[in-house]
């Protein structure tokens, strides 16, 4: 296992890097010149260079991008032009109210789709099989904002029973029961169309394991149906299932942004288009970057929970 990993940290690393470079250039090729559009069009030349020099647009690229990755490497992120503050304490301070949102959706997501998967497989109830569709199909067509705004107009207008945005006035850890109130709603909406995503591939993986010639060796011997999927067609599905389950994290992170626009939840996402609509560039630029490592990660605990899982890929990456 130890040698696996090894062996998929280099990769890991040069995605890194091939990001980095992209988020560099592709923010060097927006139209207009960073200093003067953050100073404005009255500021004097002086203003302009000490600010090109806080930016640090002097120099060669290659020059720029290399001072850039050595302030990254040392936790030296910078400071907000716009925003204010230091930039490594706004994405701290915004991290901890994402990956609480998303960690909740998370959990609620897999379990939904758990729930739902193997239900359907064990009870073989056609009305059963057509609500799991139907559900399946409804979550992935309908678009956060969509869910979302629905969320907010029934629970948080209409019937009035929970928050429609926002975080607790004293942090989450002062009332748990009040801090869960205001979690559930943006989490619910993060969560529907993974849950949708992983129910529909955990089912049809369970079905397909249910044909391979080891269940019916198991039901020859007289072992109930519910049984042989909880023991032996589940975790021979779970490998594939956690392949999925880690792009769809990606997709979560990404659908964060919207959810948390709509909850006025203060996480990466709301804090990134702060920046960009205040063309906060330094922010930007680490956000992207940033962005990329949690995908990276994501994709690398995937990767190792998968080897975990199966032998079979740990032992071929060692053949």
């Amino acid at each position: 296992m130890l040698n696996y990993s090894l062996r998929r940290i280099p990769s890991a690393l040069l995605v890194l890097a091939a990001g980095s470079v992209v988020i560099f250039t592709l923010l060097r090729l927006v139209p207009g010149d960073p200093a003067l559009i953050l100073a404005g069009p009255d500021s004097s030349p002086e203003a302009l260079a000490a600010l090109r020099e806080e930016l640090g647009l002097t120099g060669s690229q290659f020059g720029q991008y290399f001072a850039w990755i050595g302030d990254i490497a040392t936790l030296d992120l910078g400071r907000s032009l716009i925003l204010g503050g230091d930039i490594g304490t706004l994405l701290l301070d915004a991290l901890g109210n994402t990956l609480l949102l998303a960690v909740t959706a998370l959990l609620l997501a897999v379990g939904i789709a758990f729930t739902a998967a193997t239900a359907s497989v064990i009870a073989r109830r056609k009305w059963l099989d057509s609500l799991v569709t139907a559900f399946g199909t409804v979550a992935v067509a309908v678009p956060n904002f969509v869910t979302g705004t629905i969320l907010v107009v029934l629970f948080g207008v209409v019937w009035m029973v929970l928050p429609a945005g926002g975080i607790p006035r004293h942090g989450f850890l002062d009332d748990p029961a009040i801090s869960a109130q205001y979690l559930i709603l943006p989490a619910v909406c993060l969560a529907l169309p993974i849950a949708a995503a992983l129910t529909r591939f955990l089912t049809e993986s369970l079905r397909s394991q249910l044909a391979e010639p080891y269940v019916t060796t198991a039901r020859a011997l007289g072992i109930a149906r519910h049984r042989i999927v909880l023991t032996q067609v589940l975790p021979n599905a779970l490998p594939a299932t956690v392949t999925v389950l880690g792009i769809q994290t990606g997709h979560l992170l990404g659908g964060a942004v919207l959810v948390e626009a709509i909850f006025a939840w203060p996480g990466l996402g709301h804090l990134i288009e702060r920046a960009i609509s205040s063309r906060d560039y330094p922010v930007v630029q680490v956000l992207l970057l940033f962005s990329v490592v949690l995908f990276v990660v994501v994709q690398l605990i995937t990767d190792l929970v998968n080897a975990a899982l199966d032998p079979r890929i740990r032992l071929g990456a060692t053949a």
